[in-house]
């Protein structure tokens, strides 16, 4: 008999649809359940234990979700179950599972994050293969470590690494982890490893953290004709900056002092702000632009992706006042987050 916990917190995969609307339901969590119940004519090996501290669509999350939804699941005493599988909206999901990934990275057992592109009334949804595929990580593998499970229209169900998922596409509900590359694929209750741990009999010693997650980081989408004076820096300790794809953004004065981030560092060191950059690649070539940002104080955030920089950068100033201290924590490859 193997013992799961279920921990319900709404979004579409605990939503119905009524009237042309979308909206979370009391009753729709515990339908998932019932699905898998109707399903699988082996669930009896299965005790499941439920419980619902949080009944939210996910674009309207806010970092204490995540103190609400760890207190929550402390309080079950993880290591009571042979896994812990968390049903969550897709919006904010890569958010949530690099927060979770972070803050239990020395959890023994699996803990996966299930989601639903449509609500589990619609044939369309895959909210049941993603379950299906989290009861069979959990049963099959009992591999330790925070993941997601998703599949993608007219393709195998994958596994992700929670410290590796991007957020999904525009226009689709399809998700992907860092560089397209998976944990596991999933395919006819079979799970296949699509690339070997490079971390594997590796122990880092990881400085014991709080769920505190720091509300006064700032980050910056960069796009065509940003003007940096649009920002008060008032209540900013940090700033992340985002990068286009290949490591960049605009580091020239051609257009006006405003729109680069070279004078925006400039103006933030004089506040005694620190910037961070991410997403790049540390490869032997940088572009020019890259390089002088580097060269203007800003610290770059190599080989992690934007939503895992974002969520371990309001850990790390949550939790540490040290300069160095911080900047060992970013450094560390707490959770696999490093590509």
């Amino acid at each position: 008999m193997k013992n799961i916990l279920v921990v319900f917190t709404g979004g579409t995969i605990g939503s119905t649809a009524s009237a042309g609307t979308i909206d979370t339901s009391g009753a729709a969590a515990f339908k998932l359940i019932e699905q898998f119940q109707q399903h699988a004519p082996d669930h009896q090996q299965i005790q499941f234990t439920t419980c619902q501290p949080l009944q939210i669509l996910s674009e309207n999350l806010a970092p204490c979700v995540w103190q609400t939804l760890i207190t929550a699941i402390e309080a079950k005493q993880p290591d009571r179950y042979d896994g812990i599988i968390i049903t969550h909206g897709t919006d904010t999901l890569a958010y949530t599972a690099a927060a979770l990934s972070f803050y239990f990275n020395a959890l023994n057992i699996p803990l996966l994050l299930v989601s639903s592109d449509y609500p589990l009334d619609n044939p369309r949804a895959n909210g049941l293969c993603n379950f299906i595929c989290a009861i069979e990580f959990i049963l099959q593998t009992g591999l330790a470590g925070v993941f997601v499970p998703y599949r993608n229209p007219k393709q195998a169900t994958q596994v992700h690494k929670g410290s590796r998922l991007t957020s999904s596409l525009q226009l689709t509900g399809d998700f992907f982890s860092v560089q397209g590359n998976s944990f596991m694929q999933f395919e006819n209750r079979t799970f296949t490893r699509i690339k070997p741990s490079t971390n594997a009999g590796v122990t880092i010693k990881i400085p014991p953290i709080k769920a505190d997650f720091s509300a006064r980081i700032l980050m910056i989408k960069p796009y065509p004709g940003l003007n940096y004076a649009h920002f008060n820096l008032d209540n900013v300790d940090v700033v992340l900056h985002d990068l286009y794809h290949s490591g960049t953004a605009c580091a020239s004065t051609l257009w006006g002092k405003n729109h680069s981030l070279l004078e925006f560092i400039a103006r933030c060191s004089e506040q005694a702000i620190r910037v961070y950059l991410a997403p790049a690649i540390n490869s032997a070539d940088a572009y020019q632009s890259t390089k002088d940002l580097i060269e203007q104080s800003a610290k770059m955030i190599w080989n992690m992706s934007i939503e895992a920089a974002y969520v371990k950068l309001m850990l790390a100033y949550g939790n540490f006042s040290d300069e160095q201290q911080i900047l060992a924590f970013m450094e560390m490859d707490i959770a696999g987050e490093h590509v």
